[in-house]
This record gives structure tokens, C-alpha cells and sequence, in this order.
């Protein structure tokens, strides 16, 4: 009889972490709010796949080109220029002379100006012209190959007539990623500031709350815009300006544990046992105070998100031109005339931020103690 025939493979998760599992998936709206995040968020990882001005793949003359990877000159398409413009009637009718080209589902980027629309910027969704008023302002009208739905701005363009679909999808990947990164860069910081807080306690706690008071007292926002009206925006001068108050929310909730359980039994023995301090915090508290960490993460990352919508409202974000939700919002109060632009803003914002919320909320029922431990 082989050895291993008695084993029973040991299971990936602990029975408590399987109980919050099931307690988060028992949360029907949480559970599938995660889902469609997640999903929104992997489509718009591949924002460049998705909506672009370049082909994601080109035959021409029996080779293949990757466009939306490498900036080939346009020289290799017989053309002159250092790179090549992909939208240009001349390089278009070359490659489908001598080739193919497979395009992504939207043709523009975030920052493609469509010389075409209709109407004056900002032109409205296509979807509200008939066919004869879209293609108006092709060479050769509703038979033109460039008329198509590729082509077409579905929620319309900006005051800069861009196509603020793919704006909307470049800037829901930005202000995700901006808020992830904002959020584990402080719940690092103000974790490791809680521990030390609450493990040593004294004068260490002492001090620590005085200067966590001082700083908290901050005008934070008015200090925002001070700074970024001096130095040159940019994603990650905005990230560090951000990160020297954000991690202060994670203090408290993480001093509290270390305070609460740094005299427990178990701790209580392993320093008997000669352990070391910084290894009792990382193996045996840390676990403890992660859980109201974990739980407050997600409401950590809607005050990211919407803490870069507010400063790229008021123009303090952002450089110009960049895929901005906040920059889309402002530009609808600043065109009235054009609904479009704050009602996609305002929509897509609002469901991300409910998205988040919801997860939150599954969360926070996840590590409840109270179904957790029943």
C-alpha cells in the first residue's frame, strides 16, 4: 500500500476563513458587486485593446505589425513621417491595398480629436444623427469605409472633440489604480505606525498621538491645493502629496488592536519564551489587527478615488489632456448645453463608488466576530 494513499490533502484555507468566505458570499449584493468591479476593472486594465486609435494588428506585404505595441515610422507604410498616423486616409488605403488591419471595438484613444463630427465640439452621441448627418463630414459621405461603428462616438465628444467613451474607460483605470496604490502605500505606512503605537505604548504612544494630532489638524484640502498649485502635476507628485495625510486613518484602528491584545496570554508567554518584540508584533498581533484593517480598506479606497475626482475638478489634479473623471465632471458644468458629459461623469463615478461601498459592506459581514465565530 503506497504511503500517500491515507493522506487527505490538507485544505487551502482555514475552517475561520472559510466561514468568512461563506459570510461574504452570503452577502448576494457585496458578493456580485465584487464581480462586476473586478470585471470593469480587468477591461480597463486593457484600456488600449479596447479603445485606441491604432490597430491591434496589421498585415502588410506578408509581415505582421503590432501597432498598438511598437511606434513603427511611417516609412514602412510608404509614407515619410517619424510615426505613423494610423487614422490618415493615405496610410489606411495602403494597408488595405497590400494587407489587413484588425482594429479595436472603439478607434480612439483618450486623447484622439475626431475631426469628423457633425456637429461643433461638443458633439453629441452619434447614435442622435441619422446616418446621412453623421457621415456628413466624410469624403465620401454615408459610403465612406471611415464611417462605421468603430467610428462612432456613442456618449459623444468633450469641448476638445474626444471621444468621451474611451475617456471614461482610461479614466476609470486611472482613478482604480491611483486609488490602490494611495490606499496600500498607507495602509502600510499607518499600520506600521499603529503597531509601534500600540505594542510599545508610553512615551513612544505618548508622542506619537501629540504629532498624530498635530498633523490631523491640518486643513488637508486647502494644503492639497497649495502644493499642487506649486509644483508640476503629475500622477506621482499628486500620489506623494496625498500619501503624507491618508495614512493617518489607518492609525487608530490599528493602535486600538495592539493596545487591546499586547497583554494577552499568548503574548504574555512568547516573550517568556524569549521572542522578540518585533516578532511577536508580525506573527502574533498583526493577524489580530488586520482584520479591522481589511475592513476598512475598501471606504479607504473611495476617499482616494474621490479625494483625485475633486482636485481634477478644481484643475489641481491631473496634468491637462490626461483621462480624468473629475476633468469630465467639470467640463459638463462648464457645458450646459451638452448633458452628456456630466450625466457619463457622474454615472460611471457613482458606480464605481457604489461598487465599492457594497464590497465594503460584504466585508465588514465577513469579519463580523459575531458570524464569524458562531
Amino acid at each position: 500500500m503506497a504511503p500517500e494513499a491515507g493522506l487527505t490533502r490538507r485544505p487551502r484555507l482555514s475552517p475561520l476563513n472559510i466561514r468568512r468566505w461563506e459570510n461574504f458570499k452570503a452577502n448576494r449584493r457585496g458578493y456580485w458587486s465584487l464581480w462586476i468591479f473586478l470585471f470593469l476593472f480587468v477591461v480597463t486594465s486593457f484600456a488600449e485593446l479596447v479603445a485606441n486609435d491604432r490597430p491591434l494588428l496589421v498585415e502588410y506585404k506578408g509581415e505582421f505589425y503590432y501597432p498598438v505595441l511598437v511606434d513603427y515610422p511611417e516609412e514602412v507604410f510608404g509614407g515619410f513621417l517619424p510615426v505613423t498616423n494610423y487614422r490618415d486616409p493615405f496610410v489606411q488605403e495602403e494597408i488595405e491595398a497590400n494587407g489587413w488591419a484588425i482594429w479595436p471595438p472603439i478607434r480612439y484613444s483618450y486623447q484622439t480629436v475626431n475631426n469628423e463630427i457633425p456637429t461643433p465640439a461638443p458633439s453629441a452621441p452619434s447614435w442622435l444623427f441619422t446616418e446621412e448627418e453623421r457621415c456628413q463630414r466624410y469624403p465620401l459621405g454615408v459610403e465612406d469605409p471611415n464611417c462605421n461603428l468603430g467610428n462612432m462616438n456613442w456618449l459623444g465628444t468633450d469641448d476638445q472633440a474626444r471621444d468621451v467613451a474611451s475617456r471614461l474607460i482610461y479614466g476609470f483605470r486611472i482613478s482604480v489604480l491611483f486609488g490602490l496604490i494611495l490606499t496600500g502605500a498607507s495602509a502600510v505606512i499607518g499600520v506600521a505606525a499603529g503597531a509601534v503605537q500600540g505594542y510599545f505604548g508610553g512615551w513612544v504612544d505618548l508622542l506619537f498621538q501629540r504629532f498624530i494630532e498635530i498633523w490631523s489638524s491640518i486643513p488637508v484640502l486647502y494644503l492639497l491645493l497649495i502644493i499642487a498649485a506649486i509644483l508640476p502635476p503629475g500622477f506621482w507628485i499628486l500620489l506623494g502629496i496625498m500619501l503624507l495625510f491618508s495614512w493617518v486613518a489607518f492609525v487608530g484602528v490599528v493602535r486600538a488592536e495592539f493596545l487591546r491584545a499586547r497583554n494577552f496570554e499568548y503574548v504574555t508567554a512568547a516573550r517568556s519564551l524569549g521572542v522578540g518584540d518585533w516578532t511577536i508584533m508580525v506573527r502574533h498581533l498583526l493577524p489580530n489587527a488586520m482584520v479591522a484593517t481589511l475592513t476598512f480598506l475598501p471606504f479607504i479606497l473611495n476617499g482616494s478615488i474621490t479625494t483625485l475626482t475633486s482636485l481634477d475638478f478644481l484643475g489641481f489634479g491631473l496634468p491637462p489632456g490626461s483621462p480624468s473623471l473629475g476633468e469630465l465632471l467639470a467640463q459638463g458644468k462648464n457645458n450646459l448645453q451638452a448633458p452628456w458629459l456630466g450625466f457619463s461623469g457622474f454615472i460611471v463615478l457613482s458606480l464605481m463608488l457604489s461598487l465599492l461601498v457594497f464590497v465594503g459592506e460584504a466585508v465588514r459581514d465577513a469579519f463580523d466576530p459575531r458570524k464569524s465565530f458562531r
